[in-house]
């Protein structure tokens, strides 16, 4: 069975490298977004069965933080492209 679960784990990761190549060739700044997303993602999928076949608890702790990296420069991602160029002008205005 572990056999089983390191080459599910080795196809997820070569069918992620080959959509980061394809994602991160873009100029837009949202698919290059979406890579992190992507590798959040199937990076997680292919630690987490890593972690089963070898029965190690710490590549399950590091596919999760990956997964929550992934998701918190997402949400960076989102603010920083809401900010308006106006708004830290003003809070600055604000301090005495």
């Amino acid at each position: 069975m572990a056999d089983f679960l390191v080459a599910a784990a080795l196809f997820i990761l070569a069918v992620t490298a080959i959509a980061l190549f394809r994602i991160l060739n873009s100029r837009i700044a949202a698919e290059r977004m979406m890579a992190v997303q992507l590798l959040g993602s199937g990076g997680g999928a292919a630690l987490l069965l890593l972690g089963a076949a070898t029965e190690s608890p710490a590549t399950s702790d590091v596919a999760l933080l990956l997964a929550l990296f992934a998701a918190f420069s997402c949400v960076a991602f989102t603010l920083g492209a809401n900010a308006t160029p106006g708004a830290q002008q003003e809070s600055s205005k604000e301090r005495p």
